[in-house]
């Protein structure tokens, strides 16, 4: 089993700024964030931990190892968040509304935001072949490369939230997204909306 962790809250998040690749460490929410998810993923079958370089996820990678007792495992460069290029600092739920398809000007195409996240996860399992693993990123790049194994749109992705996967040979298949069974997610079509609520751009 899988399981994507969204890191916890940065000040960017609360102050509505795009934060993509920029290194924004965790505010205290985000911490007790991530405290809270451990307490979620207690009684778990978790043997192992991993996360994205930048610090916000590392940090919350390792609070959660040390609430776990787990050894924190490596930084995988291929699950940083996606690049929003010249946006990022700018004010999030303006930029969304204005390119609701998500093509920001100078940013990474989502297309390769989804591949990075796809070689990422090949790689975790490559690495854990018998693990039950952690895997703490992004909320653009778990949303979207949870989308594409669902086949399907996903919600936003909130601060500190799991939503679990799992392999079987070569076939991923996604079981709960933010905690909730994929069955029970609803597709609302108000994308910016969802993207707003969950802080979604980094």
């Amino acid at each position: 089993m899988y399981a994507f962790i969204r890191h916890g809250q940065t000040d960017w998040n609360l102050n509505d700024k795009l934060q993509g690749a920029t290194d924004i460490p965790l505010n205290d929410t985000g911490r007790q964030q991530a405290v809270e998810a451990a307490a979620a993923l207690a009684g778990g079958p978790w043997t192992a931990i991993v996360s994205s370089p930048l610090s916000r996820a590392r940090e919350t990678a390792r609070i959660i190892a040390e609430q776990l007792g787990l050894e924190l495992g490596p930084a995988y460069p291929e699950l940083i968040e996606r690049d929003y290029g010249p946006l990022e600092g700018a004010p999030s739920s303006a930029n969304m509304a204005a390119y609701p398809k998500r093509d920001y000007p100078g940013a990474e195409p989502l297309a390769d935001v989804v591949a990075r996240g796809r070689a990422g996860l090949a790689k975790v399992a490559a690495d854990y072949p018998d693990a039950d693993v952690l895997i703490v990123c992004h909320g653009t790049l778990i949303r979207y490369t949870l989308a594409d194994l669902a086949g399907r749109t996903v919600p936003g992705i909130l601060n500190g939230s799991v939503s679990t996967f799992s392999l079987a040979g070569d076939v991923w298949t996604v079981d709960t997204i933010n905690g909730s069974p994929l069955e029970a997610v609803v597709e609302t079509g108000d994308e910016t909306g969802d993207e707003h609520r969950a802080g979604i751009a980094g």
